[in-house]
């Protein structure tokens, strides 16, 4: 599908060449079925997911309540997807992306996290050849667990054993290892991120997305208070300080060495830039796309292209 609304900006964050700075985030398209319309719509890169190596239904409905009134959304999917291998099937079979394409890996639900390590495994095996780069999700509400996948001694195993196997996979295609990013959760203190950008600089991690969606239900407006009791986690314009806070942090804890990925309440052109001046090498869009449209990408994409900054 020829790309009808895209804005080009280029631009090259941890080895891969993005025709412009705005994703889609992870959770809107997990199975990868609508792979050519992103692009249409003026996405520079695309990313899949979350997907489990084990396929899943996810939570019981109704799991997905919007909150117009606070421009925000309160999902507890629970990684709802039919598995990695399904998702290999598909991309296999499609034409390769005139976009990068980025894939969000998770656990299993049905997997203890003692054996959560070779679960992501088998994930990253059956999906390398596909990706362009990897977003290793340990900061889902969602998932039972999940979130202590976070803490430093469960989190190098997990980076130590991911990072070994991209290496392997990308001798055997005799090429460099894909990328793989981090994505964090907004709820973590600054001491647990610290922590967290320890380990990643130890695995040699190509980068940060932050950030997941939070349990925090501050900023809802008096007419959507009544579904503040709902089980998940928020994104929109609630979380729109909060992000920016944690890619503000991350930039300057690590000297801006180590790229990020900012995602959470983008729902203007001005949250775009103030993410991009707070540090985001790239932002992603969800919630913000959801009541922005089309539109919203392109404005953004425009703003990077026209910016000064982003020239240098």
């Amino acid at each position: 599908m020829r790309r009808v609304l895209g804005v080009e900006a280029p631009v090259t964050v941890f080895g891969v060449r993005f025709p412009n700075s705005v994703g889609l985030a992870a959770g809107m398209d997990k199975d990868g079925v609508a792979l050519a319309a992103w692009p249409a719509l003026g996405f520079g890169f695309v990313e899949v997911g979350t997907v489990t190596a084990v396929a899943q239904a996810g939570n019981e409905k109704p799991r997905l309540f919007r909150l117009p009134e606070s421009a925000a959304i309160i999902n507890r999917m629970g990684f709802n997807n039919s598995g990695a291998e399904a998702l290999a099937e598909r991309l296999a079979r499609g034409p390769r992306l005139r976009v990068p394409l980025g894939i969000s890996i998770g656990k299993s639900k049905v997997v203890p996290v003692e054996q959560a390590v070779e679960d992501y495994r088998t994930s990253l095996r059956a999906l390398y050849q596909y990706g362009d780069y990897f977003a290793v999700n340990v900061s889902s509400p969602n998932t039972p667990g999940l979130r202590g996948l976070q803490d430093r001694a469960a989190l190098s195993e997990l980076l130590a054993e991911l990072s070994l196997e991209c290496k392997a996979l990308a001798e055997r295609e005799r090429s460099v290892p894909r990328p793989l990013l981090v994505k964090i959760a907004p709820d973590l203190t600054d001491d647990a991120i610290g922590e967290v950008l320890q380990v990643c600089d130890q695995h040699g991690i190509s980068g940060i997305i932050a950030t997941n969606t939070t349990l925090s239900r501050d900023g809802l407006a008096a007419d959507d208070q009544h579904l503040a009791g709902q089980a998940g986690g928020l994104s929109g314009r609630p979380l729109t300080e909060r992000a920016r806070e944690v890619v503000t942090f991350v930039h300057k804890e690590t000297g801006g060495r180590l790229p990020i990925i900012g995602v959470g309440g983008i729902m203007e052109v001005d949250d775009a830039a103030r993410m991009f001046d707070a540090g985001a090498s790239l932002v992603q869009l969800y919630t913000g796309f959801i009541y922005g449209g089309p539109g919203l990408v392109r404005r953004i994409s425009r703003y990077r292209r026209d910016s000064p900054a982003s020239r240098g």
